[in-house]
């Protein structure tokens, strides 16, 4: 398996590099699309399975935004973005004490049987769209981190930001 979906990975030059993992038969790192990362992993104990995952820290200004909402604002904000996630039907973990997102971590998985590069390669665009879903969701909320004051940014239309 793990030759199989690296030659995968660089016929479609998605492969950045392979990383030592104690946790993991193999971890790559994908390139997709450029610049931004993703896990392919098969965790020990788990042969006929590949996990499919990225994480995305919240920045700071946006933390600090989502800070100064009141309390039913927040907890608003957490529903709206797992209702927004879970439309994707891909798994996904947040990390947000007292309702305020730091991180979210997307993931999908593909057992042995499924396994094709079709499939690979959809999972992979899948877990980014989800991904990108999450990103749309704050700056639509919250507007642009890179941009303050009344000149913000627009958020990208291209699905590759």
């Amino acid at each position: 398996m793990e030759n199989t979906i690296l030659k995968w990975l660089a016929d479609e030059g998605f492969f950045k590099k392979k990383i030592p993992d104690e946790n993991s038969n193999f971890h790559f790192i994908v390139n997709y699309p450029e610049g931004h990362v993703i896990d392919v992993i098969q965790p020990k104990g788990k042969d006929d399975m590949v996990v499919i995952g990225c994480a995305t820290n919240v920045s700071p200004e946006h933390t600090s935004q989502i800070q100064n909402l009141n309390n039913k604002e927040k907890e608003k904000f957490i529903w709206d973005f797992r209702f927004s996630l879970n439309n994707f039907l891909v798994d996904f973990q947040l990390q947000h004490p007292d309702n305020v997102l730091q991180s979210y971590v997307i993931s999908d998985q593909i057992y042995e049987d499924g396994l094709t590069k079709d499939r690979l390669i959809l999972v992979i665009k899948k877990v980014f769209r989800a991904k990108l879903q999450g990103l749309w969701k704050i700056q639509e909320s919250f507007g642009s981190a890179e941009a303050n004051g009344p000149g913000k940014s627009q958020p990208s239309d291209s699905m590759f930001v």
